[in-house]
């Protein structure tokens, strides 16, 4: 082995009596990059900041209940054997697609109860989504959990005796599955930007493209990862979850532009539904 990714030693740091879990800070940084990267989407829009704000108070606890749950219920003999076990977010442990899933709900409501855009506040929300996403998966290095198998590459992730899973134990490097798909996202969302930049696509079409470029890496992803999972006929559970919604993200996004192809030539449409002109600003 000339080179390898080494691993923390700890997952957190003390701060006087306070420990600090850096699974934790990389995600209360994840959901400001995201309100941020969302505010100046939304705003280049017409739209509000105060309806970033207000999606972001109740969609991220609602996300954190939705990623939890989905971990309790998929990989429920990973949590720790104690009361408080389903609940230990601060020890890693969190789906992605079950907090996406509430989350998305969750803003969906507030949006409507606003009466603006579902669709135009999606895509606004796409690519700070997938930026988000890519700074959690720091909080799994310090955790040192998803990673891929053995590998002798370059960029192989050292994995101390206490982390690797049976049968793996005489390996020290692995696949650092985190890394490629912390990679992954930052290139996706650069491509949505581009995209919602340079071609008209219909809302929420971006978001549809977020759903599938991020369930279609998992599909890879998961083929790599050997940390332990819940398994259906031989493969990870996660496995089927991402085919699922790889193909269901596709069809949904050529559903919507085949909806504005067929409209096109019909009346004009009415203005950017993002724009909030009703809602008083704040920073004016």
């Amino acid at each position: 082995m000339i080179a390898s990714i080494p691993s923390p030693s700890s997952s957190g740091f003390g701060i006087g009596p306070f420990e600090i879990h850096v699974y934790g800070l990389m995600y209360a940084v994840a959901v400001v990059a995201a309100v941020l990267i969302t505010v100046r989407r939304w705003e280049a829009q017409g739209g509000s900041r105060d309806t970033v704000y207000d999606c972001a108070i109740w969609g991220f606890p609602a996300g954190l209940l939705g990623g939890r749950l989905y971990f309790d219920i998929t990989s429920f003999n990973e949590m720790p054997h104690t009361w408080w076990g389903p609940f230990a977010v601060w020890d890693g442990g969190l789906g992605i697609w079950g907090g996406i899933a509430l989350g998305t709900a969750v803003g969906i409501w507030r949006l409507r109860r606003a009466g603006v855009s579902v669709p135009a506040f999606m895509d606004a929300a796409a690519p700070a989504l997938l930026v988000a996403q890519a700074i959690g998966r720091i909080g799994n290095y310090f955790n040192q959990e998803l990673f891929g198998g053995p590998t002798s590459l370059p960029w192989g992730l050292e994995i101390s005796t206490a982390h690797r899973p049976d049968g793996y134990a005489s390996y020290s490097t692995f696949q650092p599955t985190f890394l490629y798909e912390l990679i992954w996202n930052l290139c996706l969302a650069a491509f949505l930007v581009w995209l919602g930049h340079h071609r008209k696509i219909r809302p929420p079409g971006l978001f549809a493209l977020y759903v599938t470029g991020s369930s279609a890496f998992r599909i890879f992803e998961e083929s790599l990862r050997v940390d332990p999972a819940q398994h259906l006929l031989g493969l990870r559970l996660n496995f089927f979850v991402a085919c699922i919604l790889t193909i269901a993200g596709a069809a949904w996004f050529i559903a919507i532009q085949r909806a504005r192809s067929e409209s096109q030539g019909e009346a004009p449409a009415e203005p950017p539904p993002a724009r909030e002109a009703a809602v008083p600003r704040s920073d004016q």
